[in-house]
């Protein structure tokens, strides 16, 4: 686990690296910032949090890419389809 830092807000960071590529998370209290690996599907039916970006392979890229995918309960919240990666974790604290 590593401590990623947002504006003086600490969340928590997973990095796993596979094969031919990397799981990464960013978990916040309410929810996750995950890369591509994760199913939007499988957040919705468990009514989680969820906001997808892809094609990152550290932390600061995951802050900095698009949202391309979020969950129903995550939208709910302010998560939207084009903010970043850190604006969608800061609407999850």
């Amino acid at each position: 686990m590593d401590i990623v830092n947002i504006d003086g807000q600490e969340f928590k960071g997973f990095r796993m690296d596979t094969e031919n590529a990397c799981v990464i998370l960013i978990k916040a209290a309410h929810g996750f910032l995950g890369c591509g690996y994760f199913d939007i599907a499988a957040a919705n039916k468990l009514l989680d949090d969820v906001a997808i970006v892809k094609g990152v392979n550290s932390y600061d890229d995951m802050l900095q890419a698009e949202v391309v995918d979020c969950s129903d309960s995550a939208t709910a919240i302010g998560v939207r389809k084009g903010m970043t990666g850190r604006e969608a974790l800061l609407k999850m604290t």
